[in-house]
C-alpha cells in the first residue's frame, strides 16, 4: 500500500500539492472570513493574503479584500481584488458593479468603468427558478437596472469633465439619460434615477422633463429632500416663485429634520431667501397676496391637534399622513394643470 501511495505522489505529485494548497488555503480563507466579519480588518487582510497565495481561485476571498480595501481608500489595491474576483467567478456580478463604481467615482477612470457596467449587460445569465428553493431572475433583472443607472450617472460626469466641449457635454448627458430611461424601464421604482434622470435634463436645459423626473421622484420618496430642492430652483428659474418658494421650504424642512450638513443648510435658507425676494417684487404676488387675505377672512381657524410629549411636539397619525400627503405633492404638476 506505502509503495502505491509512493507511485501515485512521484507521479501525481502536481496534482497533489495543488489540492494541498488548496485545504490549507481554505483554512486561511476561513480565518479571514472570521476576521472579517468581527471587523478586524487588518488580521482579514493578512489571513486572506496568506490564504490567496495558496488558493488564488477563491474568488469570494478576493471580493471581500476588494471591500476592505476600499474601507481604507487603497482605491489600486481594490481594483485589482475586484479584478481577480470576476476573472476566477466571470458571472460574479457585483465585483464587477464595485469595480466600475471605484474606478468612476473615486479614480476618474470612467471608460474602465463603462467596461465592466457593459459586461453585465452583456452577461447571459441562466435565469432559475425553483418555487420557495431559489429565484435568481429578479436579482438578475436588478444588476442590469444598475448597470444602467451607473452607466446614466457615468456619463453624467463625463459630462462635468467636457464642459469646455458643448457638443461633448450634450452628447454625454444625451447617453446619460438614455441610459435612466432603460434603467428605469426595468425598475421604474428606484427614487435615484428619476432624480437623476431630472439632473440630466435639468443640466440639459430641459426644464419640462426634468421637472416632470423631480415630480415623479418626489412621489417616490416625499421624504427626500433633492428633488424638492432642485425643483425649487428650476421653478425660480422658471419664475414660478410661489410654486418654487413652497418646495424649497420643504427642502429646508427635510434638510434640518435629517441633521445635513449645516453648510447645506445654510446655503438653502440663501436660495430661500432668493427666491423670497424675487417673489415679493413680482406683480402675481401681490394678486396672490391681494387673493389669499380676501379667502383668509372667510376661513375659521381649526385646533391644530399638537400634543406634547415629553417635553416635544408630537403628532398623531392624521396629522402624520397629512404631513407626508403635503411632501408628496408637486408644485409643478400644478403648473402643467393650468396650462391644460
Amino acid at each position: 500500500m506505502l509503495a502505491g501511495c509512493w507511485y501515485a505522489w512521484k507521479y501525481h505529485e502536481h496534482f497533489f500539492r495543488v489540492q494541498l494548497n488548496k485545504v490549507y488555503g481554505m483554512y486561511y480563507v476561513y480565518k479571514g472570513d472570521k476576521a472579517y466579519r468581527s471587523l478586524k480588518m487588518h488580521k482579514a487582510i493578512k489571513f486572506y493574503n496568506e490564504g490567496l497565495k495558496l488558493y488564488p481561485g477563491h474568488y469570494s476571498a478576493w471580493y471581500n479584500l476588494g471591500n476592505i480595501y476600499v474601507a481604507y481608500e487603497d482605491y489600486y489595491s481594490a481594483l485589482h481584488a475586484y479584478s481577480q474576483a470576476f476573472k476566477y467567478n466571470p458571472n460574479m456580478m457585483i465585483a464587477r458593479m464595485n469595480y466600475g463604481i471605484i474606478s468612476s467615482e473615486k479614480l476618474g477612470n470612467f471608460d474602465a468603468a463603462l467596461d465592466q457596467y457593459n459586461e453585465i449587460l452583456k452577461t447571459d445569465r441562466h435565469l432559475l427558478s425553483i418555487p420557495y428553493v431559489y429565484n435568481n431572475r429578479e436579482s438578475s433583472k436588478d444588476n442590469k437596472a444598475i448597470a444602467y443607472y451607473n452607466i446614466g450617472v457615468t456619463y453624467r460626469m463625463k459630462s462635468v469633465y467636457s464642459s469646455e466641449d458643448w457638443e461633448q457635454e450634450r452628447l454625454y448627458l444625451s447617453k446619460a439619460i438614455t441610459a435612466y430611461k432603460n434603467s428605469l424601464e426595468i425598475n421604474s421604482q428606484r427614487y435615484d434615477t428619476q432624480y437623476n434622470l431630472g439632473l440630466a435634463y435639468h443640466i440639459a436645459g430641459d426644464y419640462n422633463n426634468a421637472a416632470k423626473c423631480y415630480c415623479k421622484a418626489i412621489n417616490l420618496s416625499p421624504m427626500s429632500y433633492e428633488a424638492h430642492y432642485n425643483l425649487a430652483v428650476l421653478l425660480r428659474k422658471l419664475k414660478h416663485y410661489n410654486e418654487a418658494l413652497d418646495e424649497i421650504e420643504k427642502a429646508s424642512t427635510l434638510i434640518a429634520a435629517l441633521d445635513k450638513n449645516p453648510a447645506l443648510q445654510e446655503y438653502a435658507g440663501i436660495i430661500m431667501s432668493d427666491i423670497m425676494k424675487d417673489l415679493y417684487t413680482s406683480e402675481a404676488y401681490k394678486k396672490s397676496l391681494k387673493k389669499s387675505l380676501e379667502e383668509e377672512k372667510n376661513k375659521t381657524q381649526k385646533e391644530s391637534g399638537v400634543i406634547l410629549v415629553n417635553g416635544k411636539v408630537s403628532m398623531n397619525e392624521e396629522q402624520e399622513k397629512a404631513i407626508t400627503k403635503k411632501f408628496a405633492t408637486c408644485s409643478y404638476l400644478s403648473l402643467l394643470e393650468d396650462e391644460d
